[in-house]
């Protein structure tokens, strides 16, 4: 996003925050990392807004992605998208001896970075 909109992080550790939402939060099956990635990057292109209105319009720009996301993908939590718990061992023996990760996490890496690029868009 940082090179989609010209944005210079101020911070090197950017790009690592966002590390730890793989896996729906740490490999527990919540929220998809994609979707962090997306209302973060959101939020680090509009910010939080100067006033009560700026803000809630970005919230509502936030609400949109999710609504987007989840119309395209069928749902936001990772448990859901891939059904797996890769908190059992099991399954996440799945999903590194499947194609699991093509079908389903690589293609909602895609869609949160295009409808983000769009609702950031449309923001402008």
């Amino acid at each position: 996003m940082c090179q989609e909109f010209g944005l210079e992080p101020e911070n090197p550790a950017i790009p690592r925050i966002a590390y730890g939402f793989a896996g729906g939060i740490g490999n527990t099956g919540a929220v998809c990392g994609a979707v962090a990635g997306g209302v973060m990057a959101i939020g680090l292109k509009l910010g939080r807004g100067d006033t009560m209105e700026g803000m809630l319009k970005n919230l509502g720009v936030v609400g949109e992605f999710r609504r987007r996301f989840e119309a395209e993908m069928g749902d936001v939590d990772c448990r859901e998208l891939t059904g797996l718990d890769l908190t059992a061992e099991e399954d996440m023996a799945k999903l590194v001896n499947s194609d699991i990760a093509q079908k389903v996490c690589f293609p909602a890496v895609s869609a949160a970075y295009r409808l983000t690029v769009e609702l950031l868009r449309e923001a402008e």
